[in-house]
C-alpha cells in the first residue's frame, strides 16, 4: 500500500526551513531549490498474475529505468473484483494508490464517486491523438463529458478450438462460424466417454455478447431500463439451454466454474472454449504441453457477428497532490504509448489498443507468424462497450442468478427468469 516518503518529507521541510535562512544569509536561490529534486514516488496496483502480472511488474521497471524523475512501485492485488475493494478501502483509508485499472464496467461506478479523476485536460495539454486509439476500445473511456481512464490491457471474448480433435472429428479446423455450425460441432465432439463439445459457466460477457449477436443489448440506450427479457435476451438463454439439455455442453456452477472450463479444455474433455483473448499466450502454452494444437475463432453469429470489449482502462485515482498527480498521468501516458502497447499485446494476447501499433511491424510480424493473435483484432469490428451504470456490477449478479435459475435449477422458463430479474434491476438502475 501507498505510505507517505518520510524521507522526502524531512528533506521538503528541511528545503523551507532553508529557504527562509538563505534569504536572510544572502544566498542563492538555486543552492536551496536542488534539495527538492528528489524524484516523485507513486504507486500503481494491478490485476491478475502469470503473464499479465510479469508484464505489468516489466513495464514498470522499464518505466522506472528510462527516467529519473518518477519512480512507480508496482502491487498485485488479485483479479479485478480484489482490485476494485482494496482501492475502494485504500481511498476511505487515505493510502491510496495513484494509478490502478478499472474493469470497464466499473468505470462509471469509480468515477461517479468521484475516485478517479478526469484525464481530459492532461490529454488536451500533451495533444495525445485519441484516433490513435482503436475506436471499439475508446467506449468505455467516456463517462459524462470527460475521460476518465485510457485502453491498457483490453480485451473481448473469443472461442478457442482444439484443432486436433475438429480434424479427427472431420470438421473444419477454423471453427464454427454460426450458432446452428456451433450446436453441429458440440454434438460431433460430444462422446460416451464423458467429452463434450464445450464446457461453459453462466458468464455475462459471454451473454452480453450472445445477446448483441441475436441483434439486442441488455440495457436500453441510456441505461436506466434493462431491455435482456426482449426477444434476443430470451433467445440467447434458450440456445445455452437447448445445448445443455441435449448434453453437448457442460455449465459448471460456482466460484471454481472457469477453472473447470480451463481444465477440461486442457485434458481435452471439451474441444471449444470461450475465454478472453488475453488468455490466448496461455492456451498456446497449454495446448503445446498437452500434445495439441488451438485455433481461434470469432465468437459465432446468430443474426449478426456481435461482442463486448472487456478488459480494463488505466486510471488515475483522486486526492493526491498535483505534483503526484503530474507524475501519475506521465506513467498513464508512458504505459499506452504505442512501444508499451505492442510489448503488452505480444506477451499476454491482449489486443493492441492503438491503430499504429496493429499497423507496426512487430505486430504485422507476429500475426503472421502466429495468426490466432489477429482474430480478435479482426473481430474489434463487431465490438461495443460494456454497460456503464454504477449500479451494472449489481445487476450482473441478478441476471447471473436468473440465467442459471432458467438454465439448470429448472425454477423458471428463461422468459419468466429474464421478467423477474428486469424489474428488480429496472429499481437499480434508476
Amino acid at each position: 500500500m501507498w505510505k507517505p516518503n518520510f524521507y522526502v518529507l524531512v528533506i521538503s521541510m528541511s528545503a523551507l526551513m532553508l529557504a527562509a535562512c538563505g534569504e536572510s544569509e544572502g544566498e542563492s536561490p538555486e543552492a536551496t531549490a536542488s534539495l527538492s529534486n528528489d524524484p516523485i514516488e507513486i504507486e500503481y496496483w494491478y490485476a491478475f498474475g502469470d503473464k499479465i502480472g510479469e508484464n505489468n511488474e516489466a513495464l514498470v521497471e522499464q518505466f522506472n529505468e528510462v527516467q529519473d524523475d518518477i519512480i512507480v512501485t508496482a502491487h498485485y492485488q488479485g483479479n479485478y473484483e480484489d482490485l476494485h475493494s482494496q482501492t475502494q478501502a485504500s481511498i476511505a483509508a487515505g493510502n491510496a494508490p495513484h494509478v490502478t485499472l478499472n474493469e470497464i464496467a466499473s468505470m462509471g461506478a469509480f468515477a461517479e464517486a468521484g475516485m478517479t479523476e478526469d484525464l481530459t485536460s492532461y490529454i488536451e495539454e500533451d495533444n495525445i491523438d485519441l484516433n490513435d486509439f482503436v475506436e471499439g476500445l475508446m467506449g468505455n473511456s467516456y463517462i459524462g463529458e470527460g475521460i476518465y481512464g485510457l485502453p491498457y490491457l483490453r480485451s473481448t471474448p473469443i472461442l478457442y478450438v482444439n484443432k486436433t480433435m475438429m480434424e479427427e472429428a472431420g470438421l473444419d479446423s477454423s471453427g464454427p462460424e454460426t450458432w446452428e455450425e456451433f450446436e453441429e460441432y458440440a454434438r460431433a465432439l460430444t462422446n460416451d466417454k464423458g467429452g463434450v463439445g464445450m464446457t461453459m459457466p453462466v458468464n455475462i460477457w459471454f451473454y452480453e455478447a450472445f445477446v448483441k449477436q441475436s441483434g439486442g443489448s441488455v440495457l436500453n440506450d441510456d441505461e436506466t431500463e434493462a431491455t435482456f427479457n426482449e426477444a434476443p435476451g430470451v433467445a440467447a438463454v434458450e440456445f445455452i439451454q437447448r445445448m445443455y439439455n441435449e448434453g453437448t455442453i457442460k455449465v459448471p456452477t460456482g466460484d471454481e466454474a472457469g477453472q473447470v472450463a480451463l481444465q477440461d479444455f486442457t485434458n481435452q474433455n471439451a474441444g471449444m472454449v470461450f475465454s478472453s483473448t488475453a488468455d490466448l499466450t496461455n492456451y498456446l502454452s497449454i495446448a503445446e504441453e498437452a500434445g495439441f494444437e488451438v485455433n481461434t475463432a470469432f465468437m459465432p453469429q446468430n443474426e449478426q457477428y456481435g461482442t463486448p470489449t472487456g478488459g480494463a482502462n488505466l486510471v488515475m485515482v483522486s486526492g493526491h497532490p498535483d505534483e503526484e498527480k503530474k507524475a501519475a498521468w506521465e506513467f498513464i501516458k508512458w504505459m499506452t504509448e504505442p512501444e508499451q502497447t505492442v510489448t503488452a499485446s505480444t506477451n499476454t494476447g491482449y489486443l493492441p489498443m492503438r491503430e499504429s501499433a496493429i499497423e507496426s511491424e512487430e505486430m504485422q510480424s507476429l500475426y503472421e507468424q502466429v495468426p490466432q493473435y489477429k482474430v480478435a483484432v479482426d473481430q474489434l469490428e463487431y465490438a461495443g462497450p460494456r454497460p456503464l451504470n454504477a449500479n451494472y456490477a449489481e445487476a450482473q449478479n441478478i441476471l447471473n442468478d436468473a440465467i442459471t435459475s432458467a438454465l439448470i435449477e429448472y425454477n423458471q422458463t428463461p422468459q419468466e427468469a429474464l421478467d423477474e430479474a428486469a424489474v428488480r434491476i429496472n429499481s437499480l438502475l434508476k
